[in-house]
């Protein structure tokens, strides 16, 4: 069996095949989904898919490109559900920032200010976090070190920084999409070795991320199956073992 750990089912582009795509993803033995709380505005249709399908969950939380919608009291009222099993997805990304230097802190301290208010949220609540990191570790660290509680969580799309594998030690786990398949994630594959392997997911991040060979195609969580294959392929572990491992993984984090 295989858990999605991170899938936008949600997104539009699911909107008419919905049922074939879970479907799909149940024949490659995909059994369990996640999706995460990036986009207020989409977060009630997650809800309702997690309540329609068996195996769905969801997550609450803003993605850092949408730190001006965060609304902690429109979110709160979704965290008691069954189905919700995290906060996040929530983080740093310093990829995309205005042009001035003035501007540029203000996003900085904005996106800080947002993410550490999701950290203490999780903190409280004792749900694990998904956390978003895109060119931002060295803040993203440290405010995850000072503040993050026991129930730790998950980096989202692992951006190989070894820097970042000191989280394990507070119960973080790491993402493996499919980055991992790319020909130019030379520095992914050079760590991986590295993460523990009782530390490890499989995501999609679907509809984004398409592994190979299906890159350039909407990503689904059927193709997991391409993730858990170049793990296998990377390690010392059978593709049977990459899948009972991760399951556990996911299994144990978020309490599925």
């Amino acid at each position: 069996m295989l858990v999605d750990t991170h899938c936008h089912l949600d997104d539009e582009r699911y909107n008419d095949d919905i049922e074939e795509v879970l479907k799909n993803a149940r024949q490659k033995g995909v059994e369990k989904f996640i999706i995460p709380g990036a986009d207020p505005e989409t977060l009630q249709r997650a809800v309702e898919l997690s309540e329609k399908y068996e195996g769905v969950y969801f997550a609450v939380g803003v993605h850092p490109y949408d730190v001006r919608n965060y609304d902690r009291r429109y979110l709160e009222q979704f965290i008691m559900h069954p189905k919700c099993v995290a906060i996040g997805e929530c983080g740093l990304d310093y990829f995309r920032l205005p042009e001035s230097e003035d501007e540029i802190e203000e996003e900085k301290k904005l996106q800080k200010e947002v993410f550490l208010d999701q950290i203490l949220w999780a903190k409280k609540m004792q749900k694990p976090l998904i956390v978003h990191i895109r060119e931002s570790s060295a803040d993203c660290l440290a405010l995850l070190e000072e503040h993050a509680g026991e129930e730790g969580g998950v980096l989202h799309c692992y951006n190989a920084d070894e820097s970042l594998l000191k989280l394990a030690k507070k119960n973080f786990y790491y993402g493996i999409g499919g980055v991992l398949t790319f020909k130019n994630a030379r520095k992914l594959i050079n760590v991986y070795s590295k993460v523990p392997q009782d530390k490890l997911l499989i995501e999609t991040d679907a509809p984004y991320l398409t592994p190979h060979p299906h890159r350039g195609e909407r990503n689904e969580p059927s193709y997991t199956t391409f993730v858990a294959d170049k793990m296998a392929e990377l390690s010392a572990l059978s593709r049977t073992e990459i899948e009972n491992l991760s399951t556990l993984n996911a299994e144990r984090l978020f309490n599925i």
